[in-house]
């Protein structure tokens, strides 16, 4: 090889290795072709590879520069994403409260911390045969026990309060309240028993309480009973209100007033949520002072000073009460108090000073004989018809104490709550065929509302300025026309929800959706018995009440296959038995014959029997009578 040929090759270290693989068949062309045109050929391959790795080094670039821009895309996105901090909220539900007067039960829930705003509960409706009580479902709660940091309470209506010894016995939580709402809870709790003590907490209002993550402000609040609040419950994504039951009363029984400026200052600072009753919000202008009752009783006992006066009001209404007792020792009237509540709540109330009297007023309902009825005052329960309280049994010549006539004049100090109104006629009826004298709301100024009226919900509204609204309180027609009216002040309509039963609603501080469920409902009360009373018992109880009960007893032996008596038939609610005896005789043939054939055929199993007879009486029964009497079959074994 030539000398000048090894030094090119000694020049080109890149292709070194290359060549040296390709040797021979390069031998074999270089002494073919001539030395010109062999470096031209070189000379041509390297700028066709120089071109070639150049516009690979490009393309090297190129894809490095987008992998460079994805990888810091994806750098950037996942480093938003790592600082993204999850939104937080506060989940607020509703057990009762809505679409209905009493059962409230308010749950405000921020990550592992739970708190109850009262629990209260309702009348039953119609329907609900036999039923005492109504009181919210807490599965979720009790689920959850763990997690509830306190139980607050506004006030000490029974719409409020009335739940606390059912659901104490389920839920070991502290309970927070003012000195009356608490004195009333005491007095219910040594009635029920509970196998603890439960735990509670007097607060008074301006104070404030932790709870985990929360805490919760007590702001005095008017209402037709003492100690009312309003609470503010300050979480970590914003201000939530829960006004209670309110009124602005600006001349109060107690002398202090709503603490209007507190509400000023907070929403000052800002309110997220403003959850506010709404039983009045259908009804322009504001709600008279309680003072007002206080006139009109003044004139009422001047233009009868000749007659004993019975008045009928809510227990808890130790104002209207005070104002009843203060206006009979200006006339000289002795005063005696009757109905269970009534004596439990004006007991509590004097107790802890909320209450007085001049001495020698009160007096025992088994000591008014001793006096003539003119200087005779009776308070009593039963303002809303109930069936046992004591304004009923008078009505019904059934109390023990008091006969009422043509002497007495009662006042009924109360407006009826929704569903009530038929009892409460009943009453009057009653009173009235016995030439008593009756006034109630309607006829005389004898009651004034404890809630607040649109002006009132307005000027809430003004001083809280809150972000969103809820309203709270009150039959759907209520609920309806409070959000409407938070509209007019200027609220979006997409920051106003109007809760649902069991249904639960999502805050941010931006934001307010509703978003979830938790279980709810009505679990009644039927004296001692909780919860036993279901769907299947109301429905056979209905079923009672309107077609009535047939019983069919037979004796069998199975072992022979004989009906040794019967089937003999009696009812209850369907049919008078004398005048009805050739059906019964029909019915009683129809019932032998299909045990028979059921005998006949081998079958004794008492059920499959039970359904046979059952059914081919239903039948023969609807035909003739068109009811549908509950048809109970009884087969006793006398082959035993």
């Amino acid at each position: 090889m030539p000398k000048n040929e090894k030094t090119d090759k000694s020049q080109k270290p890149a292709t070194k290795n290359k060549q040296a693989k390709r040797g021979v068949k390069q031998t074999s062309k270089t002494a073919k072709t001539p030395k010109t045109k062999s470096a031209k050929s070189e000379k041509t391959k390297t700028a066709k590879s120089n071109t070639k790795n150049a516009q690979q080094a490009e393309k090297r670039r190129t894809n490095q520069k987008r992998t460079s821009s994805k990888k810091n895309f994806g750098a950037n996105s996942k480093k938003k994403q790592t600082k993204k901090k999850p939104v937080k909220s506060v989940k607020i539900g509703f057990l009762g409260g809505l679409n209905e007067i009493g059962k409230n039960l308010a749950v405000i829930e921020y990550e592992n911390d739970i708190i109850m705003i009262d629990c209260g509960l309702g009348f039953p409706d119609e329907d609900m045969l036999g039923v005492d009580l109504v009181i919210p479902d807490t599965t979720y709660l009790e689920k959850n026990a763990d997690r509830i940091r306190g139980l607050f309470l506004t006030h000490g209506h029974e719409d409020h309060i009335g739940a606390i010894p059912y659901v104490l016995r389920k839920l070991d939580i502290p309970v927070y309240g003012t000195r009356l709402t608490l004195g009333i809870i005491e007095n219910k709790l040594m009635e029920h028993q509970l196998p603890f003590n439960p735990r509670l907490n007097c607060v008074e209002a301006g104070e404030v309480v932790t709870a985990g993550s929360m805490s919760v402000e007590f702001i005095r609040v008017n209402h037709s009973i003492a100690d009312a609040c309003c609470l503010a419950v300050t979480t970590p994504v914003g201000t939530v209100i829960h006004t209670g039951d309110f009124k602005l009363d600006l001349t109060p029984i107690e002398g202090e007033i709503m603490n209007i400026a507190r509400l000023g200052q907070i929403g000052n600072e800002g309110v997220l949520l403003l959850m506010c009753e709404s039983t009045n919000a259908e009804r322009p202008g504001y709600t008279p002072s309680e003072k007002k009752v206080g006139q009109s009783l003044d004139n009422i006992f001047l233009r009868n000073k000749d007659k004993r006066i019975v008045i009928a009001t809510f227990s808890s209404n130790v104002h209207r009460v005070q104002q009843i007792i203060n206006t009979s020792a200006q006339y000289g009237r002795k005063v005696a108090i009757t109905g269970r509540s009534m004596l439990n709540i004006v007991g509590a109330a004097t107790r802890l000073g909320y209450m007085s009297a001049p001495n020698g007023v009160l007096i025992d309902i088994n000591e008014i004989k001793k006096y003539p009825p003119e200087q005779i005052t009776l308070i009593t329960t039963g303002s809303q018809g109930e069936p046992m309280s004591a304004l009923t049994r008078m009505a019904f010549s059934d109390h023990r104490n008091v006969n009422v006539g043509p002497n007495d004049y009662v006042i009924i100090s109360a407006t009826p709550i929704p569903g009530n109104e038929k009892m409460i006629s009943c009453i009057v009826n009653e009173l009235l065929k016995r030439g008593t004298e009756v006034i109630n709301d309607s006829t005389a100024e004898v009651h004034v509302s404890g809630h607040a009226c649109m002006e009132e919900l307005k000027i809430m509204h003004a001083l809280t300025r809150p972000q969103c609204f809820v309203p709270l309180h009150g039959e759907y027609r209520h609920l309806k026309k409070h959000a409407d009216l938070a509209k007019q002040m200027g609220m979006e309509p997409r920051k106003i929800i109007i809760p649902q039963t069991g249904k639960v609603i999502e805050l941010t501080k931006r934001t307010i959706k509703a978003r979830g469920e938790v279980p709810s409902g009505a679990i009644m009360v039927d004296g001692y018995s909780v919860g036993d009373v279901g769907v299947t018992i109301l429905r056979d109880r209905r079923h009672l009440a309107e077609d009535g009960i047939l019983i069919v007893v037979t004796a069998i032996d199975r072992y022979t296959g004989n009906i040794v008596t019967g089937p003999d038939i009696s009812t209850k609610g369907f049919v008078y038995a004398k005048e009805s005896e050739a059906l019964l005789d029909e019915l009683a043939k129809l019932a032998q014959r299909s045990i028979e054939r059921c005998l006949h055929r081998g079958v004794t199993d008492f059920e499959t029997m039970q359904t046979r007879v059952r059914d081919e009486l239903n039948s023969v029964i609807y035909q003739r009578t068109k009811r549908r009497p509950m048809i109970v079959p009884i087969f006793m074994d006398f082959s035993l």
